[in-house]
């Protein structure tokens, strides 16, 4: 197993078309809404809440969409694997490969909010090693660093 994941990572209506996909093969539809809510979703840089993705669709509808109906398509697609949560902001960024299934490590900024998604097999591995070492059957590890980016850093810095 390599440390590091290499993806060619879909994006526009690839992504969407990668996603349709998987969701079908799931067995679930891809309804116009689910459409809606993902492209959305695809379409903000950086982490989004069920709030910011239920405004987006409401805008580009003309209508409102309620964000609990936001909150039950994105529990549908994180468990899909279609999106990913980070869970300390409470916010989802779309998957960009969601045919690959594995742990995700999140870099999330504090100042600016940008969330770097990293796969590192080595670290996850070991999280997962540790955590059925101390008898816990682990299921989905969540491993996010809180710090600043590179741009954060180097603008504090100038």
């Amino acid at each position: 197993m390599s440390a590091h994941h290499h993806h060619h990572e879909p994006q526009g209506l690839d992504l969407a078309r990668a996603a349709q996909e998987t969701l079908e093969k799931s067995g679930e539809q891809w309804t116009v809404m689910r459409a809606q809510i993902f492209s959305a979703l695809a379409g903000f840089d950086k982490p989004a809440s069920a709030y910011d993705i239920a405004e987006a669709v409401s805008k580009s509808e003309g209508r409102r969409v309620a964000a609990n109906s936001v909150y039950r398509i994105l529990d549908l697609f994180v468990g899909a694997n279609l999106a990913r949560r980070v869970e300390s902001s409470n916010a989802y960024i779309a998957n960009a490969h969601p045919d690959c299934l594995h742990d995700c490590i999140f870099l999330v900024c504090d100042d600016c909010g940008q969330t770097v998604h990293l796969d590192d097999d080595r670290i996850t591995k070991s999280v997962r090693s540790a955590a059925e070492h101390a008898g816990f059957s682990p299921v989905r590890p969540v491993i996010e660093v809180r710090g600043k980016c590179a741009d954060c850093d180097s603008n504090e810095a100038a």
